[in-house]
């Protein structure tokens, strides 16, 4: 008996193939498709919140801009 035969009789090949065997193409392609499709849907989701955050950010660093631009001498 070598190492090798020692080394695959621990190894429980039965229940490996069966296993194995329960794994079906269609179902496996199918679910990568699908998470696929929701991984480009969560980064566009995500991408348009960084935009989002951005628009407001450049939005808002105008407005304050614009207000101390402006002086703000009393009315008389």
């Amino acid at each position: 008996m070598t190492a090798l035969d020692t080394m695959l009789d621990r190894v429980p090949v039965q229940r490996i193939t069966t296993e194995a065997r329960e794994i079906h193409f269609r179902r496996t392609a199918l679910t990568l498709l699908a998470g696929l499709f929701w991984l480009l849907g969560w980064s566009v989701g995500k991408a348009f919140t960084a935009v989002w955050l951005a628009l407001a950010f450049v939005a808002v660093a105008v407005r304050i801009g614009w207000s101390d631009a402006r002086p703000t001498s009393p009315r008389t």
